[in-house]
Protein backbone atom coordinates (compact mmCIF):
# COMPACT_ATOMS: atom_id res chain seq x y z
CA UNK A 1 0.00 0.00 0.00
CA UNK A 2 1.32 3.42 -0.91
CA UNK A 3 0.27 6.99 -1.41
CA UNK A 4 0.74 8.25 -4.95
CA UNK A 5 -0.49 11.01 -7.23
CA UNK A 6 -3.79 10.15 -8.85
CA UNK A 7 -4.00 9.29 -12.52
CA UNK A 8 -6.86 9.85 -14.93
CA UNK A 9 -7.75 6.16 -14.75
CA UNK A 10 -8.36 6.56 -10.99
CA UNK A 11 -11.16 9.11 -11.43
CA UNK A 12 -14.10 6.73 -11.50
CA UNK A 13 -12.84 4.98 -8.35
CA UNK A 14 -12.28 8.33 -6.60
CA UNK A 15 -15.82 9.42 -7.41
CA UNK A 16 -17.14 6.10 -6.12
CA UNK A 17 -15.38 6.71 -2.79
CA UNK A 18 -16.65 10.29 -2.63
CA UNK A 19 -20.20 9.04 -3.23
CA UNK A 20 -19.95 6.26 -0.62
CA UNK A 21 -20.71 8.58 2.24
CA UNK A 22 -23.92 9.34 4.11
CA UNK A 23 -23.51 13.08 3.64
CA UNK A 24 -22.32 13.11 0.02
CA UNK A 25 -24.28 10.14 -1.33
CA UNK A 26 -26.57 12.17 -3.63
CA UNK A 27 -23.94 14.73 -4.58
CA UNK A 28 -21.86 12.56 -6.91
CA UNK A 29 -22.94 10.60 -9.98
CA UNK A 30 -20.66 8.11 -11.68
CA UNK A 31 -23.40 6.27 -13.55
CA UNK A 32 -23.27 8.39 -16.68
CA UNK A 33 -21.12 11.03 -18.29
CA UNK A 34 -17.85 11.49 -16.41
CA UNK A 35 -16.64 14.42 -18.55
CA UNK A 36 -16.94 17.00 -15.77
CA UNK A 37 -14.88 14.81 -13.41
CA UNK A 38 -12.17 14.34 -16.04
CA UNK A 39 -12.11 18.08 -16.76
CA UNK A 40 -11.71 18.76 -13.03
CA UNK A 41 -8.88 16.23 -12.84
CA UNK A 42 -7.15 17.85 -15.81
CA UNK A 43 -7.41 21.29 -14.15
CA UNK A 44 -6.00 19.93 -10.88
CA UNK A 45 -3.17 18.14 -12.69
CA UNK A 46 -2.26 21.31 -14.59
CA UNK A 47 -2.05 23.45 -11.44
CA UNK A 48 1.31 23.24 -9.63
CA UNK A 49 -0.43 24.18 -6.36
CA UNK A 50 -2.94 21.31 -6.54
CA UNK A 51 -2.46 17.57 -6.29
CA UNK A 52 -4.97 14.76 -6.09
CA UNK A 53 -3.61 11.72 -4.25
CA UNK A 54 -4.77 8.13 -3.92
CA UNK A 55 -3.86 5.34 -1.55
CA UNK A 56 -2.96 2.46 -3.84
CA UNK A 57 -3.78 -0.99 -2.51
CA UNK A 58 -2.91 -3.82 -4.87
CA UNK A 59 -3.29 -1.56 -7.91
CA UNK A 60 -6.62 -0.05 -6.88
CA UNK A 61 -7.27 3.38 -5.41
CA UNK A 62 -8.62 2.69 -1.92
CA UNK A 63 -8.21 6.16 -0.43
CA UNK A 64 -8.09 9.68 -1.79
CA UNK A 65 -7.62 13.32 -0.95
CA UNK A 66 -6.70 16.60 -2.58
CA UNK A 67 -3.96 18.94 -1.34
CA UNK A 68 -4.00 22.58 -2.42
CA UNK A 69 -1.42 25.25 -1.59
CA UNK A 70 -2.89 28.74 -1.26
CA UNK A 71 -0.76 31.89 -1.21
CA UNK A 72 -1.91 34.49 1.27
CA UNK A 73 -1.17 37.91 2.65
CA UNK A 74 -1.98 37.07 6.26
CA UNK A 75 0.71 35.64 8.53
CA UNK A 76 3.37 37.73 6.76
CA UNK A 77 2.52 36.38 3.30
CA UNK A 78 2.30 32.77 4.39
CA UNK A 79 1.20 29.85 2.30
CA UNK A 80 -1.70 27.78 3.61
CA UNK A 81 -2.32 24.12 2.80
CA UNK A 82 -5.89 22.94 2.31
CA UNK A 83 -6.98 19.31 2.30
CA UNK A 84 -10.28 18.27 0.69
CA UNK A 85 -12.18 15.10 -0.15
CA UNK A 86 -10.52 12.73 2.31
CA UNK A 87 -11.90 9.22 1.92
CA UNK A 88 -10.81 5.67 2.69
CA UNK A 89 -12.70 2.72 1.24
CA UNK A 90 -15.02 1.18 3.82
CA UNK A 91 -13.27 -2.18 3.59
CA UNK A 92 -9.95 -0.68 4.77
CA UNK A 93 -11.11 1.75 7.44
CA UNK A 94 -9.53 1.36 10.85
CA UNK A 95 -6.16 0.25 9.44
CA UNK A 96 -4.47 3.64 9.80
CA UNK A 97 -4.60 4.59 6.13
CA UNK A 98 -6.34 7.91 6.75
CA UNK A 99 -3.77 8.78 9.38
CA UNK A 100 -0.90 7.91 7.04
CA UNK A 101 -2.43 10.00 4.26
CA UNK A 102 -2.90 12.99 6.56
CA UNK A 103 0.61 12.62 8.02
CA UNK A 104 1.97 12.72 4.47
CA UNK A 105 -0.04 15.88 3.69
CA UNK A 106 1.22 17.55 6.87
CA UNK A 107 4.81 16.65 5.93
CA UNK A 108 4.37 17.92 2.35
CA UNK A 109 2.84 21.14 3.65
CA UNK A 110 5.70 21.72 6.09
CA UNK A 111 8.23 21.01 3.34
CA UNK A 112 6.48 23.57 1.16
CA UNK A 113 6.82 26.15 3.94
CA UNK A 114 3.13 26.42 4.76
CA UNK A 115 2.28 28.04 8.08
CA UNK A 116 -1.03 26.22 8.46
CA UNK A 117 -2.97 23.23 7.16
CA UNK A 118 -6.73 23.49 7.14
CA UNK A 119 -9.69 21.41 6.12
CA UNK A 120 -13.40 21.46 6.59
CA UNK A 121 -15.61 18.56 7.54
CA UNK A 122 -19.37 18.48 7.63
CA UNK A 123 -20.80 18.90 11.13
CA UNK A 124 -22.74 15.67 10.62
CA UNK A 125 -19.48 13.69 10.37
CA UNK A 126 -18.79 13.14 14.07
CA UNK A 127 -16.41 10.24 13.40
CA UNK A 128 -14.37 12.37 11.00
CA UNK A 129 -14.21 15.20 13.52
CA UNK A 130 -12.90 12.83 16.19
CA UNK A 131 -10.36 11.44 13.71
CA UNK A 132 -9.02 14.88 12.79
CA UNK A 133 -8.89 15.98 16.44
CA UNK A 134 -6.90 12.84 17.27
CA UNK A 135 -4.38 13.89 14.60
CA UNK A 136 -3.96 17.28 16.24
CA UNK A 137 -6.25 19.41 14.09
CA UNK A 138 -8.11 22.00 16.13
CA UNK A 139 -11.71 23.04 15.42
CA UNK A 140 -10.68 26.66 15.99
CA UNK A 141 -12.91 28.28 13.36
CA UNK A 142 -16.51 28.05 12.27
CA UNK A 143 -16.62 27.33 8.53
CA UNK A 144 -19.35 28.90 6.45
CA UNK A 145 -20.40 28.10 2.90
CA UNK A 146 -23.00 29.04 0.34
CA UNK A 147 -24.00 26.77 -2.52
CA UNK A 148 -23.82 28.63 -5.81
CA UNK A 149 -25.97 26.26 -7.86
Amino acid sequence: MALREARREDIRRIVEMLADDEVARGREDFSGDMAAYYAAFDAIAADPNNTLYVWDHEGTAMGCLQLTFIPGISYHGAWIAKVEGVRVDRSLRGLGIGEQMMDAMIARSRARGCKQLQLTTDKRRADAQRFYARLGLDASHEGMKINLF
